[in-house]
């Protein structure tokens, strides 16, 4: 029931912080009591920014447990309550799995990485730049204009394209949305250029191409899948034989609610599949380019655990006063830096929360995200998405982080908001955005995915040609009127987060990146036994991935 009730809220843009989650959930009707707090939170007395965290004073002000008046339900500014949008029961924090991820415990000297499909630039030593002030870094570089010409272009943001109202009506076009995109994909492949409709299978047919969203899955005693498909006329059941070794290995892999194509013999009304089709991305070709991208998230600024040092060393690094010559070289090709989401920990994201953070203010933590991103360089483009840290709701698409709490990084001439997802144009390189909350569930669904080598799991996102494409579990999706979450485009590279395990993979021409973290491993990785990798900075420098470590 916790994880109907949170998306219910979620899905009219709601969220709730602990203290109001628990009332709800103590009620005595927790269901009830869910549908006519939406009812009167979503009336003309309450601002969408008042949704991005519901306290408890304002569910006791609806159901009228206290007297107050109508002008204290506004979010607290110094309070530890929810300002990022993400429940904090203890079932969550074993939903969310990566929620918190972290990073591994420093090590006294990084070597250079000499991981397959990657040159290294290794680490950048103290002793090859001039030390490095211990003061705390001033809010200054932002103020100098830049002369550079930025080719910049959004292609795909969500922020302000949200209409859903959460009825089943929005449900049932939102699956349509996403199985005319995934349809009009896998038309484009020869077998699947004439399908069949399942209300239209004529009796005597025996070959079927049919493109189909996958609806349950089921193994049968001697360890066949017996898939039911449907489509927007029917729904037909399939069966995938563990003879046919390798169409079986690819049906392990299929998840609930994708959509795909299915070469299969009929014979009555036993439908066999001979050939499975995923939307897949085709190869692409590489683009030249003259200028370097800096890919960061995940830096959790407030966090105890943020590891400012290394992130100021970036930061030197970034605006060429640190490290060696070559290096240093690299540095002065940067033309833009992303950041994938959480770039701040938020406040009331997983239970006792507050016992763990610096900075106890939503609204100061960007203050200071701003002071660390106002001292990097002018004439570098930063482009910031949210991430379930954030204060942006958690159902995605996640809008941009709203300006009413990132106002000091808003005033920054050169930081760009966008979307999670989103999709961006730097000089004509198309980069694809996504902080990666689905990576909590993938390793459940499909076997042999792992945490550790999530640019698995980024290539499978490519090869379903969807985000998330599993709805109604671990990860919130807001039924809109259309499915962001669709790949659409084919991207040059790929950037997540969420993991904080830096990884890279080159697929079918396409960069995979995740970028790992700038905190370090907290008690609830310990336990999961999860190992992120601290202040490493990927870079695609003039078309090449480079790596660079800040930690000593």
């Amino acid at each position: 029931m916790t994880n109907n009730i949170l998306l219910k809220f979620a899905k009219k843009g709601i969220n709730l912080s602990p203290d109001a989650y628990a009332k709800v959930m103590k009620s005595d009707n927790p269901v009830n009591l869910a549908s006519e707090l939406i009812v009167k939170l979503k009336s003309n007395d309450f601002k969408p920014v008042d949704l991005i965290s519901v306290n408890g004073k304002t569910i006791d002000e609806i159901t009228g447990n206290i007297s107050t008046s109508s002008d204290e339900h506004a979010i607290q500014d110094n309070t530890h309550e929810v300002e990022s949008g993400v429940e904090s029961t203890d079932e969550t924090k074993d939903k969310s799995d990566i929620k918190n991820t972290d990073s591994i415990k420093p090590k006294s000297k990084l070597e250079t990485s000499n991981d397959k499909d990657e040159s290294s630039e290794g680490i950048v030593k103290k002793e090859d730049s001039e030390k490095i002030e211990d003061a705390k870094i001033q809010f200054k570089r932002n103020l100098e204009k830049s002369n550079v010409e930025y080719d910049f272009e959004v292609l795909q943001d969500s922020s302000n394209k949200s209409y859903t109202s959460g009825e089943i009506g929005d449900l049932i076009t939102y699956f349509q949305s996403r199985y005319e995109k995934l349809s009009k994909i896998l038309k484009q492949r020869p077998d699947l250029k004439m399908t069949t409709k399942i209300a239209d299978i004529e009796d005597g047919q025996t070959t079927l191409n049919l493109i189909l969203m996958v609806k349950e899955i089921r193994t049968t005693k001697n360890g066949h899948k017996f898939i039911e498909f449907e489509d927007d006329t029917g729904s037909l059941s399939i069966l995938f034989s563990n003879k046919n070794e390798e169409l079986f290995a690819d049906a392990e892999k299929l998840v609930r609610d994708e959509v795909v194509g299915v070469i299969a013999n009929k014979d009555g009304d036993f439908v066999i599949a001979n050939q499975l089709i995923y939307p897949d991305v085709t190869r692409i070709e590489e683009k030249e380019m003259d200028f370097g991208i800096v890919f960061l998230s995940d830096v959790h600024i407030g966090s105890l655990t943020f590891l400012e040092d290394a992130f100021k060393k970036f930061i030197d690094w970034i605006n060429c006063e640190y490290g060696n010559e070559e290096q240093r070289k690299v540095a002065e090709d940067i033309k833009y830096l992303i950041v994938a989401g959480d770039i701040v920990d938020g406040i009331g994201v997983y239970p006792n929360q507050d016992k763990e953070l610096s900075i106890k203010d939503i609204r100061e933590q960007y203050e200071e995200a701003a002071r660390f991103l106002g001292n990097i360089r002018s004439d570098i483009k930063i482009i910031i998405t949210p991430g379930n840290h954030d204060a942006s709701r958690l159902a995605e698409p996640q809008p941009a982080v709203p300006e009413e709490y990132a106002k000091s990084l808003y005033k920054l001439n050169n930081v760009e908001f966008v979307s999670n997802p989103a999709v961006v144009s730097l000089d004509g390189i198309n980069v694809l955005i996504y902080h990666g909350e689905s990576f909590n569930e993938l390793p459940m669904a499909i076997k042999g995915l792992s945490y550790e080598k999530n640019e698995q799991m980024m290539e499978e996102l490519l090869r379903k040609r969807h985000l998330a494409p599993i709805y109604g579990e671990r990860t919130p999706l807001a039924s809109e009127l259309e499915d962001y979450l669709v790949i659409e485009k084919v991207p040059d590279i790929f950037h997540t987060g969420h993991i904080h395990i830096n990884s890279y993979k080159k697929y079918n021409g396409i960069h995979l990146i995740n970028s790992g973290t700038f905190q370090t491993q907290t008690e609830y990785q310990k336990i999961k036994n999860i190992e992120p990798t601290p202040a490493q900075v990927p870079v695609i420098d003039k078309g090449q991935y480079k790596l660079f470590r800040f930690i000593d």
